[in-house]
């Protein structure tokens, strides 16, 4: 069986789940991923984010006659926003005896670990089925910045976005395929003013403010480096962004477009749709900046629920 990382979207929204007749194209489900590897004769899961889209996973999980009662798999989080754990609670294989999971997530400064991050919303106040009810074993780990070895030839590179909350983007490597994803990220920018009529202005923090952006945005790009497929946050337009969004933690479309040609990326999809954009409105803008993107040898690809790629 010849090697490849089949990739599924079972969700492709982003900030609240947007069912309804206008999101029917390209889903109304928050983020979820399925990466599965071939390996040998066989395959490995793994699931970036748990968005309202990992129910329907889950389902589809049950249903697999592979899994035959045992099941075992890791949970990559890109980091704890409601909107991207808020399925979990609904992940059918959790209340199965013979699941096994590994549910991976940033380390923050706050004092609660990962466990209580995620099993909060599992109390009784919100929730029927308390997380020490479950019948999966599960095991919670804590991750940082850092390259790590997955096994089956499996590498993770984990980098920091630019979120208001602490996020992780994922460089995967399988053999000759390589996987990026970028949710909940935006261009790093000079945080200190740069108007010599603030008075609270200096030229010289205002410099370093500039630099340090520059550099953290270079590292973005090689962090991105020959992605054969690199999956990106695009929940605005560029006049979207400039018109009050700066600072939210979510990039313009356009910028993830450049960003991914200077980089080398191969292919680019676009996801966390905004959740009050409607199918025809991202139609209109893939059509716009495919018109702009005519001699590049960038793909670009808009997200949409259910759709499989192959890397």
């Amino acid at each position: 069986m010849d090697s490849a990382v089949k990739i599924k979207f079972w969700g492709a929204r982003g900030s609240i789940p947007s069912p309804g007749p206008q999101t029917v194209k390209y889903g109304g489900n928050t983020l979820c991923l399925e990466l599965q590897f071939t390996v040998k004769d066989d395959y490995r899961l793994i699931i970036i984010d748990a968005g309202s889209g990992i129910r329907c996973l889950g389902d589809a999980l049950i249903a697999d006659q592979r899994i035959n009662g045992q099941f075992s798999t890791e949970i990559f989080l890109s980091h704890t926003h409601l909107d991207h754990i808020l399925g979990l609670p609904f992940f059918a294989p959790m209340y199965l005896p013979g699941t096994r999971l590994k549910i991976y997530g940033p380390m923050t400064c706050e004092e609660d670990p990962l466990k209580e991050v995620i099993g909060g919303q599992m109390s009784y106040r919100y929730f029927p089925v308390r997380q020490e009810e479950l019948a999966a074993n599960i095991e919670y780990i804590n991750l940082k910045e850092g390259r790590y070895d997955l096994g089956d030839e499996i590498t993770l590179t984990a980098k920091y976005l630019n979120h208001p909350l602490l996020a992780l983007g994922y460089r995967i490597e399988f053999q000759n395929c390589i996987i990026c994803t970028a949710f909940d990220t935006e261009p790093f920018y000079n945080v200190f003013s740069t108007d010599p009529a603030d008075p609270s202005y200096d030229e010289l923090i205002t410099a370093e403010g500039n630099l340090a952006a520059r550099e953290e945005n270079r590292r973005m790009e090689a962090f991105f480096r020959g992605a054969d497929l690199l999956i990106h946050d695009g929940q605005y337009t560029q006049t979207e962004y400039d018109s009050g969004k700066k600072g939210w933690g979510h990039s313009p479309i356009e910028y993830a477009i450049a960003t991914a040609e200077r980089a080398g990326v191969k292919r680019l999809v676009i996801c966390h749709h905004d959740p009050l954009r409607t199918d025809s409105q991202i139609d209109d803008i893939a059509k716009r900046l495919y018109c702009g993107q005519q001699g590049t040898e960038l793909e670009i690809i808009f997200a949409r629920e259910g759709m499989t790629l192959v890397a």
